[in-house]
């Protein structure tokens, strides 16, 4: 019995040696058609990717990704098919597996170290394209982003970003450093260079619009370099496309130099001290901005909202005051930002070492936004603006400084209107509150007859006197009454006074900034204090797609019943001619095309005429729907169309 037992182990044995010899044969033959086919090939990237069979396909497409940073050919039509595939699939991980990103970072690495292939025909897009595929594939994925470090990616990407090439290639570095920077695995391999990378990044957003303009949109379409021309022109015609183009890429070049700052600044707060530092670029930081190509990026407001978070960071920017006064212009504005902004003062305001510098200069604006309820994610902000901003003390002196004139009348108004008017009315009954709420009504009536007739200085006194008499838990009727009051500071040409009011009006409205009248206004204003046409043009842009809503919805004002319906349905000249000159003005290219940037006082527009409101607006209770502007029954016959 053991021997038969013992002769069948052997037997298995056998067979099992048998079929592994035979396995291994298969492979070597396998192998060797592999390698007939691949000599058969030509080799390059287009003939792998057509490869029918998927195992001699991947085989192809992984030599050519060995071969190709060695290779003397030249291949920036191939490194554009790759650059294709990225954009098209970011998150297929069959190129990157096959050795992508490491050819990638080799060819970048070879474009540095010899200038004379990099210049060779097809070579010149193809550090280019190589940066962006690099961008491309870490866009989503930490996987690719360890390949992309691994491969030794991140030093060549820090020169591009440095100018070792061109503002083209720059522009693809900060993108894919920023993606390197944002995942957990790979920001340790991007901070060991946090010393030699924050400055870049800070130079590049700071001179990339001058450097894009100086040695691109400046030149004659026949100077500029061929390749680049040709990687912005793809599908567009005209020399005016072209530059619109280059300005869309110049900004991006800003915004991902800021992302990558950013992603440095929210990981390591030691790299807030090196930001800084440089106070130019601390000044200009919250005038950094996306613009309408790029509105999704929160760009400079997103990194000052995080150096805010540090001692640091709050001490210099509590010590600019153009960065306070840019926070303060983006907190009153319409743009999607607008509460990173007040997050930004709010931080600086709950440190009691930076309070007296920022409430010095910032509490005669903070003070208009006290109303507010919800904005973007933001809940009660106004609440919270009252509270960093009133102090237990009454002297308002603080660390043995005195707030100016200034900050002392807005913080004492506040004090009246948000806590001692507040328990004056709680205390009064609900016929007094009426009775005040039908005088407040008879002012404003008033208050919109001598309007007009002219008597403005009057008007301004009894819409004064409504706002006083008004109960605060009347907000659409206070609403109107600054709205109102706002059109005749413009009358009278006081700019501050009428964006002050007009910003009142629009933190009442619920939602906030939905009130198409007072939206306008505080764009005339804006435009007539000069220096403020990117905020001008937001509130004009808010305004002309409320304008445009109320045309789709029906809504037709009554000075304009009578007239063609699609006549009704076009934009009043008076706006789409304010958005056309501030668009100019707010263009990337505007600052340094000119002298300044600035626009001259003659080149202002001319003030909208306005009447008052209408007496009977449509009241709708303190939740969260939207308030219907009924000044819009006659906003055509009175205020667009009288120019």
């Amino acid at each position: 019995m053991d021997l038969i037992n013992t002769r069948s182990l052997q037997s298995s044995t056998g067979k099992s040696k048998s079929k592994s010899m035979a396995k291994i044969l298969e492979e070597e033959e396998e192998e060797e058609d592999e390698a007939e086919d691949l000599s058969l090939s030509c080799g390059c990237f287009f003939c792998a990717m057509k490869q029918p069979d998927a195992r001699l396909r991947r085989a192809s497409i992984a030599a050519f990704f060995r071969e190709l940073p060695y290779g003397d050919a030249e291949d920036g039509g191939a490194v554009a098919s790759v650059w294709r595939a990225a954009m098209d699939a970011p998150d297929d991980p069959e190129l990157p597996s096959l050795g992508a990103i490491r050819c990638m970072s080799l060819l970048l690495t070879r474009a540095l170290d010899d200038p004379a292939w990099r210049r060779r025909g097809k070579n010149t897009s193809l550090p280019y394209y190589a940066a962006h595929v690099l961008g491309s594939y870490t866009i989503r994925s930490s996987a690719h982003a360890e390949l992309a470090v691994a491969a030794g990616a991140v030093r060549p990407l820090l020169a591009l970003l440095g100018g070792a090439m061109t503002w083209v290639e720059r522009r693809a570095a900060a993108r894919a450093l920023g993606h390197l920077a944002s995942y957990d695995a790979t920001f340790p391999a991007v901070a060991r260079h946090a010393a030699e990378a924050v400055p870049l990044a800070v130079r590049a957003a700071s001179t990339c619009v001058a450097d894009v303009y100086a040695t691109y949109v400046a030149l004659a379409p026949s100077e500029r370099p061929k390749y680049q021309r040709e990687l912005l022109t793809r599908g567009l015609a005209g020399d005016a496309a072209e530059d619109r183009k280059a300005e869309e890429w110049a900004s991006q070049l800003q915004c991902w130099s800021l992302y990558f700052l950013s992603c440095l600044a929210s990981r390591d707060p030691s790299s807030h001290a090196t930001i800084c530092q440089d106070h130019a670029f601390l000044r200009e930081l919250c005038r950094m901005w996306g613009g309408l190509a790029n509105g999704d990026s929160p760009a400079g407001v997103g990194l000052l909202r995080l150096l805010c978070r540090s001692a640091v960071g709050r001490g210099a920017i509590a010590a600019c005051p153009d960065a306070l006064s840019g926070l303060c212009d983006l907190a009153r504005s319409s743009d999607d930002w607008q509460y990173m902004a007040i997050d930004c003062l709010l931080l600086l305001l709950d440190d009691r070492g930076t309070w007296y510098a920022v409430a010095d200069a910032t509490a005669p604006c903070l003070v208009d936004l006290a109303e507010l309820r919800r904005l973007g994610p933001r809940r009660r902000l106004g609440d919270a603006i009252t509270s960093a901003l009133l102090l237990d003390d009454d002297d308002h002196v603080h660390h043995g400084r005195e707030l100016g004139a200034a900050a002392r009348e807005a913080v004492a108004s506040l004090r009246e209107d948000k806590i001692e008017r507040k328990e004056r009315e709680g205390a009064m009954s609900r016929d007094e509150l009426l009775q005040r709420k039908l005088l407040a009504k008879e002012k404003k009536r008033q208050g919109n007859e001598m309007f007009w007739h002219g008597e403005v200085d009057r008007a301004i006194e009894l819409y004064t006197e409504a706002l006083d008499l008004c109960p605060l838990s009347g907000r659409r009727e206070r609403l109107v009454l600054y709205s109102n009051r706002a059109q005749c500071r413009l009358a009278r040409r006081e700019a501050d006074a009428a964006a002050s009011d007009a910003t009142r009006a629009l933190s009442l409205a619920r939602p906030a900034n939905a009130h198409a009248r007072s939206l306008w206004r505080r764009a005339q204003a804006y435009d007539m204090k000069g220096g403020m046409a990117r905020e001008s043009l937001l509130d004009c842009l808010a305004f002309a797609g409320a304008w445009l809503d109320g045309r789709k919805h029906g809504r037709q004002p009554a000075g304009a019943r009578g007239r063609g319906k699609n006549q009704m349905k076009k934009m009043p000249y008076c706006v789409a001619r304010m958005i056309g000159k501030q668009m100019s003005a707010t263009g990337l290219f505007a600052g340094v095309s000119t002298d300044g940037g600035n626009v001259g006082r003659g080149d202002r527009m001319p003030q909208c005429s306005d009447g008052g409101d209408d007496g009977d607006d449509y009241e709708k209770d303190d939740g969260d729907e939207c308030d219907h502007d009924g000044s819009e029954e006659e906003f055509y016959e009175t205020e667009l169309s009288r120019i």
